[in-house]
């Protein structure tokens, strides 16, 4: 899989689909949301885009390289494109070069617009109102297929929301998008210029901050303060927590695991986490 960045579309263009075209993740009516900086990007190859279609990643259009040998999978990605409205593109595969900047594309782009994250405040104030609240912070995460298998299971678990820095972390990217199957859609998450600084807006506010540490002092298994409003803190797999977001968790906590297993992919940590913690909460 690879990913370039979308140019215009060229006279050569031709317009397959209409209709309304999908943007952004739809946000609750009376909550702001705040778009990334970042460019579009081009998502591009047969079952990575076929990948994206089938987990409803926001698209603004899909390009196909004329003269390009049709198999199942594209014909597929060209019906649910047209399905959900995408206008269809074909192009010289000469300009689907030029577009990908030379990566493998295999005849197909599929252009993905930025992401439009939450506000920070919003997704805090919405959290609070829930039964449960709960939400995941993410420090130093920078694998975007981490970002979206913990987006997925914080919104299998009920939290209303993830949250991460914004630099030197995985930002909401087409791959982030695929690999959360759509939950991206349906769960807030927002960038904060400052982790700590969030994390304490978060204690001020009520929450409890646990911090998954291998070293940790408290046992995910007898962690008694699962049953109040709870932020969880997923470091990454290399260094795990930060040393000043480390310090700032009210708790680390760790997860017993056989000796033979030195630590877990981040994705799997905050599954296990959030797991526990719902069926404490659920429990009584």
């Amino acid at each position: 899989m690879g990913s370039g960045h979308p140019g215009h579309e060229t006279d050569q263009a031709r317009r397959r689909g209409g209709g309304g075209v999908p943007g952004r993740p739809k946000v609750t009516p009376g909550r702001k949301s705040t778009p990334t900086k970042g460019a579009a990007e081009l998502l591009v190859g047969r079952n990575p885009v076929v990948e994206a279609l089938r987990a409803q990643v926001p698209a603004t259009a899909l390009y196909v390289a004329l003269g390009i040998d049709v198999d199942d999978r594209i014909n597929e990605l060209v019906r649910t494109a047209a399905d959900r409205g995408l206008p269809i593109l074909e192009i010289s595969r000469a300009e689907l070069d030029r577009m990908t900047g030379g990566v493998l594309h295999q005849g197909v782009g599929l252009q993905v617009p930025p992401y439009a994250y939450e506000l920070f405040e919003d997704m805090l104030a919405a959290s609070t109102e829930a039964a449960f609240p709960l939400l995941v912070a993410l420090d130093g995460v920078t694998d975007p297929r981490n970002l979206g298998a913990v987006i997925r299971s914080a919104a299998a678990f009920g939290a209303q929301g993830v949250f991460m820095p914004e630099r030197r972390a995985a930002s909401m990217t087409a791959t982030a998008w695929r690999t959360s199957a759509g939950a991206a859609a349906r769960l807030p998450v927002s960038q904060v210029t400052n982790l700590t600084r969030a994390i304490k807006t978060c204690q001020k506010a009520g929450f409890v901050v646990i911090g998954l540490d291998a070293d940790g002092e408290t046992d995910l298994y007898h962690l008694e303060a699962a049953v109040g409003p709870v932020v969880v803190v997923v470091g990454s797999e290399g260094r795990g927590l930060s040393r000043l977001v480390g310090e700032t968790c009210d708790l680390r906590v760790g997860i017993p695991m056989a000796s033979s297993v030195e630590s877990l992919n981040a994705s799997v940590a905050a599954a296990v986490a959030l797991a526990e913690i719902t069926r404490r909460r659920t429990a009584g």
